[in-house]
């Protein structure tokens, strides 16, 4: 096996003694970790020898694991101060700053180290180089450190056990004199993308604002540098970059993601699916290579649903799915989308926006990258999944109606207490999708109108959302919670009303496209990890006219999107990149 990283093809190929040797240092005084490892060579990338060792590790006992965490030095500690750490640590803890800590830095950290060591027993693990490697600030390191100190022992334990792999990936690569270059190279797009925001304090961009416009004229520049053939803006303000095929009639492959976002998002949803594409586009384009089909590439200019009471309204045009009465739509301060669309130079006319209509017989297919946005793939230490399909999900708006009354004076038999039921039925609903596999439910509000100390609630508003891999496990779980919200209200003496607000079909990834993915994150090293998706995405929409599958990227900081924590490393992305053009290779080849 020849991976084009010569120090990874010697390592692959030294006697194990010679190999251990070579790594060492990799992870902090544990060189079992890596000899285990090394059992399942050749490596095709330096993450699959990573993912190798986190197998080690994860086999290992709670006490292996608690010896290990315990052998990392302490952040900015006395083993600092004493000059005694390793070199790798010393190396870290220098780049990151910790070796210059002001006083109030200093006695900051050693006042988090104290507390932490006696909530959880070992010391904080973070890899301070960071998601880009580059190093984080002593804030940031602060910021982790007493963000973290809250957790829950065994999450935090399994935690600790990530940064490690992390800090030895890191390290993985000075031993190799290898960079994930692309992977760094997205990884800045996006966090330059993330200056265009709404708020001066954190990343809101929403439909046709006036950073939401920066993010496209910026998207734009990068798929014109990328080397796309044609770039132009559509009738909903999707940008559109095409990269045209061998021949003139040429099928396209279809991809993309969105580039608006939720208040307080994070960088990397939806335009993470953006650049991954581009990356490999780029790397098409400097090698002077077209393929038997054409790659266009869409950032869709909305999905979240944030300005307008609608969501889609980037893909759906692409598949006939966008409702014309959409555009008589107002916002918060009253303005109708279409006004909306020719303030932007849009035509904010039906009869473009059905003009956008993709011919699903000039299409190969859609394909989705995409930041996990749960915790799945950290917690199993996979930097890719393969997803099986997008849960189907409804929702219902309800309340409960009881009887106010005296808080002191109403006896418990007598009480028809409608926020009791509501808890009840939030009991139920978890209870319920327990039960039934792969199934999920939240109760995501729960509201008592003019609720008083000193009173018994008399009406109590909650809301239903049940997710499921298939329609039919959806409408089973549905089933099972309606009859439990009746049966409460009922033993309760309740009335109840229920108004469905949503309901969404699955989108199962297309059998052949899913296999696709499958080969390309096989062909480099990695455990192949299977999981749906329980949020909606681009891919369900276009599901409705072309085959699609999606590839996750694993999520830092459990897995959390939606919030600025919201992050993925630049090993990762670098992953996603190659796994993006391995499947272009591939499907040239069924092509030729």
């Amino acid at each position: 096996m020849t991976t084009g990283i010569p120090a990874l093809d010697a390592l692959n190929a030294a006697p194990l003694d010679e190999a251990c040797a070579r790594l060492d240092g990799l992870y902090e005084h544990s060189p079992w970790i890596v000899r285990s490892a090394l059992a399942r060579r050749p490596f095709a990338t330096p993450a699959a020898l990573v993912a190798a060792c986190a197998d080690v590790v994860a086999r290992a006992d709670v006490q292996a694991q608690l010896a290990l965490i315990r052998a990392h030095p302490e952040l900015a500690g006395k083993a600092m101060v004493a000059g005694t750490l390793t070199a790798e640590s010393t190396d870290e803890q220098s780049r990151a700053g910790l070796t210059h800590c002001t006083p109030e830095e200093y006695a900051t950290l050693q006042r988090l180290n104290a507390e932490y060591r006696a909530r959880f027993g070992w010391p904080f693990i973070l890899a301070v180089r960071g998601p880009r490697g580059r190093g984080l600030s002593r804030a940031q390191i602060i910021a982790a450190f007493e963000r973290r100190l809250h957790a829950h022992p065994d999450d935090e334990r399994r935690e600790c056990l990530r940064q490690i792999h992390r800090i030895a990936e890191i390290r993985l690569h000075d031993k190799l004199g290898w960079e994930p270059t692309a992977g760094h190279a997205v990884w800045d797009q996006l966090a330059a993308l993330a200056r265009h925001s709404e708020h001066p304090e954190h990343l809101t961009v929403t439909y046709l604002s006036a950073a939401h416009r920066a993010c496209a004229a910026d998207i734009a520049g990068w798929m014109r540098a990328a080397g796309c053939d044609t770039v132009d803006t559509d009738a909903v303000g999707n940008v559109v970059g095409r990269y045209a095929g061998q021949r003139p009639d040429a099928p396209w492959l279809l991809t993309g993601s969105h580039y608006d976002t939720v208040r307080r998002a994070g960088p990397h949803d939806g335009r993470l699916g953006i650049a991954v594409p581009l990356a490999a586009v780029q790397a098409l384009h400097a090698r002077g290579e077209r393929l038997p089909f054409g790659i266009e590439v869409v950032a869709f200019a909305e999905e979240e649903g944030q300005r307008y009471p609608a969501t889609f309204l980037g893909s759906a045009p692409l598949v006939g799915a966008f409702d014309p009465a959409w555009l008589d739509l107002t916002d918060a301060d009253g303005i109708p989308m279409a006004e909306a669309m020719r303030r932007a130079g849009l035509p904010g006319t039906q009869a473009a926006i059905a003009a956008c209509a993709r011919d699903p017989g000039r299409y190969l297919g859609f394909v989705e990258v995409h930041i996990e946005q749960g915790p799945v793939l950290s917690e199993a230490n996979r930097p890719l999944g393969i997803v099986t399909g997008i849960n189907g999900s409804v929702r219902w708006l309800g309340e409960y109606a009881g009887v106010a009354c005296h808080a002191g004076t109403t006896p418990m038999t007598q009480r028809r207490d409608a926020a009791a039921g509501a808890a009840e039925l939030t009991l139920a609903v978890e209870r319920l999708a327990r039960q039934h596999p792969g199934t999920v439910g939240t109760v995501g509000i729960l509201e008592v109108p003019a609720g008083s100390i000193n009173v018994v609630p008399g009406r109590c508003r909650f809301s239903l959302d049940l997710r499921a891999p298939t329609d039919a496990a959806r409408d089973a779980l549905a089933q099972a919670v309606l009859e439990a919200a009746h049966a409460i209200a009922a033993r309760r003496g309740l009335t109840l009303t229920l108004r469905e607000t949503l309901r969404a079909s699955a989108a199962p990834s297309d059998p052949a496209w899913q296999a696709r993915w499958e080969r390309a994150v096989a062909a480099l090293g990695l455990p192949l990890h299977h999981l749906p998706s329980g949020a909606g995405h681009d891919a369900m929409m276009l599901h409705r006219r072309l085959p699609q599958a999606m590839l996750f990227v694993r999520g830092e900081n459990g897995g959390i999107s939606h919030n600025p924590l919201e992050s993925t490393t630049s090993d990762d992305i670098e992953l996603a990149v190659q796994a993006f053009a391995r499947l272009l290779r591939d499907l040239a080849a069924e092509l030729a």
